[in-house]
């Protein structure tokens, strides 16, 4: 069973300078909820309460935020503004949080390598929070994922189809379909140029790795920006077993750029009014 969720959360968000110079990208809200905590009732939602951040200098107000404030909750007692905590309180009673550093920004791959102490020897997801995921007909992109590591208890990625034009900002994919949307993954590279890319299927914040995945990890070369890249692991995981890739029922909103960002907000306001 999965039952442990990685959020790697040690990145400074250069994106959203100046707003981020002092506050954690993950904290940016999409009204008045913040990036994190709808990656962690994504996590919830799948069945997960076990979480763990993978942090750096400066992220203090994410350990904050799933935390209780006594003085605040004394502040509003009794006032129509009691029930704004009521979710946030929710989440704090039913998971348990554990928390590490990422000492050195050395990419996703190091970041996820960081978490080892925090996840142990068994498989465990991962949300990227920068990727709100949305799905109004079914189930979270996570759950979906996990019925399919049920299925075949390997490590799986979640994928979609993006402009082929954009190749260089993702991890691509190459594989043979073996179910509707699911892929055996035959090759991966990362943020290719898009003459170079061996398809249009990108990776996105949402993975599911076996615990192997750390060894591996610590036997990998820093690749694309001298970073160690968890496209590379998985690719040699890939190799001497099997990696899927999950092309995912939803919407992605890419929330680590402006553009993105402003969307997610325009989406979940008009859902606010209706």
């Amino acid at each position: 069973m999965v039952k442990k969720c990685l959020f790697p959360a040690a990145g400074y968000g250069t994106r959203f300078l100046p707003a981020t110079k002092a506050m954690p990208k993950e904290m940016l809200p999409i009204l008045n909820k913040p990036l994190i905590q709808y990656g962690v009732e994504e996590a919830m939602s799948a069945g997960i309460s076990d979480i763990a951040f993978v942090t750096g200098r400066g992220k203090r107000a994410i350990e904050d935020h799933f935390d209780l404030s006594y003085e605040l909750e004394h502040q509003i007692k009794g006032t129509n503004k009691e029930s704004y905590l009521n979710d946030i309180n929710k989440i704090i009673q039913k998971c348990t949080f554990s928390y590490t550093r990422q000492i050195e920004m050395k990419g996703l791959g190091h970041a996820i390598l960081s978490g080892e102490t925090l996840i142990g020897n068994e498989p465990f997801s991962v949300i990227l929070a920068d990727d709100l995921c949305i799905n109004s007909n079914s189930h979270g992109v996570l759950y979906q994922m996990i019925k399919i590591y049920e299925k075949y208890k390997c490590s799986i990625v979640a994928i979609e189809e993006i402009d082929k034009n954009e190749t260089n900002r993702y991890g691509i994919i190459e594989g043979k379909l073996i179910e509707e949307g699911l892929y055996l993954i035959s090759n991966m590279v990362e943020k290719p140029n898009p003459k170079d890319a061996p398809s249009n299927l990108a990776i996105i914040g949402r993975y599911i790795l076996t615990p192997d995945i750390f060894e591996i990890l610590k036997n990998t070369k820093a690749g694309v920006g001298g970073e160690i890249q968890i496209t590379d692991a998985l690719l040699a995981q890939a190799k001497n077993g099997m990696v899927l890739a999950y092309k995912f029922k939803g919407k992605r909103f890419d929330c680590g750029n402006i553009d993105g960002f402003v969307e997610a907000t325009n989406h979940f306001y008009k859902l606010l009014k209706k």
